[in-house]
């Protein structure tokens, strides 16, 4: 026809394709030697909805979610499908263009389009600088960078509600008021951002991930810190929005919820706001009733599968290992002491024993003695006093480990073909390896990008297929789930459980993911304590009777949810929280009313 359908600028390493001309054939799809078109098909009455879109085939974002004051939104999606984007619109911080990137609408347009809804009054209130928004980042590592100087003189100049000494209390900071913010680790960071903007007078609070580097007990501390932003004489008036992966604390921090579904970093929808329950439900169950759409072909859900012990009981003749008594003294370089006592336990092959404990109880210390790269106090002693072979039988048994870190940092210099190629090469080309760990990790999306261009989550889940590759006798995982997605952290749970199974392994995992830990573990080792100073690993014990001993410890109830059987963490001081602590059922195996 004589028109431009694709345009090569020799300026420009990107080819500009014409979406108008464009009729979805897929020719260029397969003819494109470097994979790197892709055609995907919108519903048609999206057009009229769109809010933003970022430039030519890229990405673009349909509706908005609607917050409402003196109440908790909270938003669930995959990543890359526009929920950072949505808060940066929100909070007055990018301006919606309409999906007209080339000429922008004026502000006037802009109101027009949202009239009738909600969000009219809202960014009429932004434009007249009625509103003040102040967002907690999505990567708190980041902030050593823009913020200098010690946490207390930080939160003395932010206090402008007057709640510091609580939020300090709360977020338990009173320890590190003296340090500067350049030495606080991951945990201190992201609690720190958390009470620096809770301290902070605003109209408009938004938290992107507030549960990364927290365990159980910081992320419920967290939760109820954000929760408290909506008390007082204003809290009725303020909106806080909460970006959350983990489906346990968002449904017990959300008033309400809104789903984010679509391609990522090609397009993104905004459902409708639901209440908690059916929200979290309708993401879980890929289906939308209200737009009768379906925007996932698997459904998730969480029925429990049969138990390592009852496979044993069943007459299975499993291998069963010992690992004995050990203690584990470790000096900082400021001299303090953490002491880490482990009880004698056992474990089978085809069985996950999950590590539930708050931080600095000493999860990943235990899971390094038993990867050999720790030796116990008693080990040590043994070699001092020249008898090897005592030692050798005081550590952990002599098998075949694969570790799996808590913190990954690439060194590779390559693509992840490569790195998978020396490391596992016999594993990630086997029929059966790439069905079972590789499809699900979705590692094909991203086998020629450099490693060290990885984000954090694609990171993560190539250390996953690393760590599942290599033959071992035990797999020691050490939180799997940090930088995952909701829907990338059930498929995870779903794989190594699989895995684990088939191929009559054992593994540890240490994770915080409440939702997570209860799908995976088969049996629990539960520590108790003082984080920091001294602590004890006891012995594995099932599942109901850990999570029972656990949460009694955090004094929290859950029940499950009767639909897709997912863990829901009660409301505190609740009718059925205080049914649940006093008949001493903090935790149930089976959905309840």
């Amino acid at each position: 026809m004589g028109k431009l359908c694709m345009e090569v600028e020799k300026s420009s390493p990107i080819v500009y394709i014409s979406e108008s001309l464009c009729i979805g054939c897929g020719i260029c799809v397969k003819k494109c030697p470097f994979a790197a078109i892709s055609i995907i098909n919108l519903p048609k009455n999206l057009e009229s909805q769109t809010t933003h879109r970022y430039g030519p085939n890229s990405f673009k974002l349909h509706r908005l979610p609607m917050p409402r004051p003196g109440q908790v939104l909270g938003l669930v999606g995959t990543n890359g499908i526009g929920k950072s984007t949505a808060l940066k619109i929100l909070a007055g911080k990018l301006k919606p263009n309409l999906g007209r990137f080339e000429s922008p609408p004026d502000w006037q347009e802009i109101l027009q389009h949202f009239r009738g809804s909600e969000l009219q009054n809202y960014f009429t209130r932004i434009l007249e600088d009625n509103l003040k928004a102040i967002i907690k980042p999505q990567y708190v590592d980041h902030i050593p960078k823009a913020v200098k100087g010690k946490v207390g003189e930080i939160f003395t100049s932010k206090n402008q509600l007057g709640t510091m000494d609580r939020v300090l209390e709360e977020m338990d900071l009173t320890h590190v008021l003296d340090r500067d913010v350049g030495v606080l680790s991951g945990g201190e960071l992201q609690r720190f951002a958390i009470g620096v903007v809770a301290v902070q007078k605003a109209d408009v609070y938004m938290f992107d991930e507030p549960s990364s580097y927290l365990d159980v007990k910081q992320r419920l501390k967290a939760a109820a810190t954000i929760r408290n932003i909506l008390s007082g004489d204003d809290g009725a008036k303020r909106y806080v929005l909460v970006v959350e992966h983990d489906l346990a604390v968002l449904d017990y921090l959300s008033d309400f919820i809104c789903c984010l579904y679509g391609t990522p970093s090609a397009y993104g929808v905004v459902t409708m706001p639901f209440s908690v329950r059916e929200g979290i439900n309708i993401f879980l169950a890929g289906f939308v009733p209200t737009e009768n759409l379906r925007f996932r072909d698997v459904t998730l859900d969480f029925k429990m599968t049969m138990s390592a012990e009852e496979v044993l009981a069943n007459g299975n003749t499993n291998l069963i290992y010992t690992y004995p008594s050990m203690t584990k003294t470790m000096r900082s370089k400021t001299g303090k002491q953490f002491k880490l006592h482990v009880e004698e336990g056992q474990f089978a092959d085809s069985e996950i024993l999950v590590l539930l404990g708050e931080n600095g109880t000493g999860k990943t210390t235990f899971i390094r003695m038993l990867a050999g790269l720790l030796k116990s106090d008693e080990q040590m002693e043994a070699e001092a006093a020249g008898d090897q072979e005592l030692a050798d039988s005081l550590g952990a048994p002599n098998l075949n480990v694969s570790y799996k870190p808590q913190k990954i940092s690439p060194r590779f210099e390559g693509t992840v073909r490569q790195l998978l190629h020396k490391r596992i090469r016999d594993a990630y080309i086997h029929p059966q390896f790439v069905t079972d760990v590789m499809k699900p990790l979705s590692i094909s999306d991203i086998i020629d990008n450099e490693v060290q261009n990885l984000s954090g989550g694609e990171l993560q889940r190539v250390a996953i297929a690393l760590s599942l590759g290599k033959p071992a006798d035990i797999y020691l995982i050490d939180e799997p789930s940090a930088y995952l997605d909701s829907e990338q952290r059930i498929s995870c749970a779903k794989l190594i459980k699989r895995f684990v199974l088939h191929a009559k392994k054992t593994a540890f995992v240490v994770e915080h993911d409440f939702i997570m830990a209860t799908y995976l573990a088969d049996r629990v080792i539960v520590y108790d304590g003082e984080p920091g100073i001294e602590t004890t690993a006891h012995s594995p014990q099932g599942l109901l009777s850990g999570m029972n001993t656990f949460l009694d410890l955090l004094r929290i109830t859950f029940r499950r949810d009767p639909t897709n059987f997912r863990p829901r963490i009660n409301k505190l001081d609740s009718v059925k929280d205080r049914e649940q602590k006093a008949s001493g059922n903090f935790f149930f195996m089976d959905a309840t009313d």
